[in-house]
């Protein structure tokens, strides 16, 4: 891999917390490959056309919450895992989240994106 794959995740993260909706559809382009696949709790998007819809609907519901990248990126084989957590307008921050990213074969866009919410519960 010979990009940054922190900077990938990062300007992934920024599509999330763009409010121009003509300006988040080119962030999401530059690191979204064509027919990647989004997939948490609540929607399963293919393509970069269905994600952004799919943010555009969590920005309606959330006005002003921002998504903010809480640990390191680890990196192995062309796989990544994040952390992360929202933090709502007021300030309030919800439960913290991760994403496991597959990334495309050039290393240089995101195929796919795993998101689960919340802490791992211990057995």
């Amino acid at each position: 891999m010979s990009c940054d794959v922190t900077a990938v995740i990062d300007r992934y993260c920024a599509v999330w917390n763009e409010d121009d909706q003509e300006q988040r559809k080119a962030l999401l382009e530059a690191v979204w490959a064509e027919q990647a696949r989004y997939t948490d709790p609540r929607a399963d998007t293919v393509g970069a056309d269905e994600l952004l819809a799919h943010i555009a609907r969590i920005r309606a519901s959330r006005p002003g919450a921002k998504i903010v990248r809480t640990t390191a990126v680890d990196l192995h084989h062309g796989v990544a895992r994040f952390g992360w957590c929202v933090i709502e307008a007021d300030g309030t921050r919800l439960p913290d989240g991760i994403d496991f990213v597959e990334l495309a074969p050039e290393g240089e866009r995101i195929a796919r994106i795993i998101g689960f919410f919340g802490p791992m519960t211990a057995i």
